[in-house]
């Protein structure tokens, strides 16, 4: 019987896997950054801005956080059920 070769895991990036997620259509999103203090004097549109995730379009940032974060799988933060 042949030896079997063992498979590795890969080491997830912790930051990369915190900062960004896998929506259910397999899009990679992020969310903003600058919304934990000195909002006083920004406008009110401008600190509802920072609730809404962004789609990471350029596919070598796209690549990096594949990367950076192999297990990043779908329903990370809201799994369904």
């Amino acid at each position: 019987m042949p030896k079997a070769t063992k498979k590795y895991k890969l080491k997830t990036h912790k930051a990369a896997s915190k900062r960004f997620r896998m929506t259910g259509s397999g899009k990679i999103v992020r969310t903003k950054g600058g919304k934990s203090h000195l909002r006083r004097r920004k406008s009110k549109r401008t600190k509802q801005q920072f609730s809404e995730m962004i789609v990471v379009t350029a596919p070598g940032d796209r690549r990096r956080i594949k990367r950076l974060a192999p297990y990043l799988k779908k329903y990370k933060a809201n799994p369904p059920g």
